[in-house]
């Protein structure tokens, strides 16, 4: 029933807010890990501070969204909570969604924290607040959904932990945070357009400093295939670990 599946989603992305994310070391983590990337960044460079702000924000989801999200599941199923959430009257895909909702919470409200202060420092003049609202939610679960998709490939959390980071730094490096994407070489061109992390950067920025809303568009469409795709692999390889 759609209305067991949209209640048990609700309450077990409250759990998992409540038990895994909602804790000073995740939020402390998930705001200061970003901050700490991009001020080595500006101290080494330090024009253009505003620039940055759309890959701040980017990369805070990233990592707010991504961090618990790849290691709840694997953790659950250690130690045996998932199975008992198995035993309630909801599909597969409804509790995996749920557990997606816990992490696209946590890290939209991280990122929240960041934009508020640098909207603070640099103003909000100019700002698409529709586009940034879309972007923010569709990188979020696109990020969750990669988060996801990584907790349930593996069996151990250190596992997880690493091929979490074997996704994420790259992203961060090729995904336009700190260097645009069109003066990477060609090559570091098409691998930076398979990552969902360059259509972030790239939609925020548009709708923070102006651009074509047209290929805003079109990232937030690539941003929500990103988010189908994981999802969709992360259904499949879940059912297959608890068939």
């Amino acid at each position: 029933m759609l209305s067991d599946d949209l209640r048990g989603m609700w309450y077990i992305m409250l759990k998992d807010l409540r038990a895994y994310y909602l804790k000073p070391p995740n939020i402390s983590w998930g705001i200061l890990f970003p901050f700490a990337f991009v001020l080595a960044f500006v101290i080494r460079d330090p024009g253009n501070l505003d620039s940055l702000v759309p890959g701040l924000l980017a990369l805070t989801l990233l990592f707010g969204t991504s961090s618990m999200e790849a290691i709840v599941i694997t953790f659950e199923r250690r130690i045996g909570a998932l199975e008992r959430l198995l035993l309630a009257p909801l599909r597969l895909p409804a509790l995996l969604a749920g557990k997606l909702l816990g992490g696209m919470v946590f890290g939209l409200v991280t990122t929240l924290v960041v934009m508020i202060v640098a909207l603070m420092i640099f103003g909000a003049s100019s700002i698409n607040w529709l586009l940034l609202i879309l972007g923010l939610i569709l990188s979020a679960a696109a990020f969750s959904a990669l988060g996801a998709l990584v907790s349930v490939s593996v069996k151990e959390v250190f596992e997880a932990q690493t091929l979490a980071n074997a996704f994420r730094f790259p992203m961060m490096f090729l995904g336009g945070v700190f260097v645009p994407v069109a003066s990477l070489p060609l090559g570091l061109q098409i691998v930076a357009r398979a990552l969902p992390l360059t259509y972030a950067v790239e939609v925020l920025h548009i709708a923070m400093s102006g651009g074509k809303v047209s290929l805003a568009m079109l990232d937030l469409a690539v941003l929500a295939a990103f988010a189908a795709v994981f999802f969709g692999f992360a259904s499949w390889a879940l059912a297959r670990r608890v068939a």
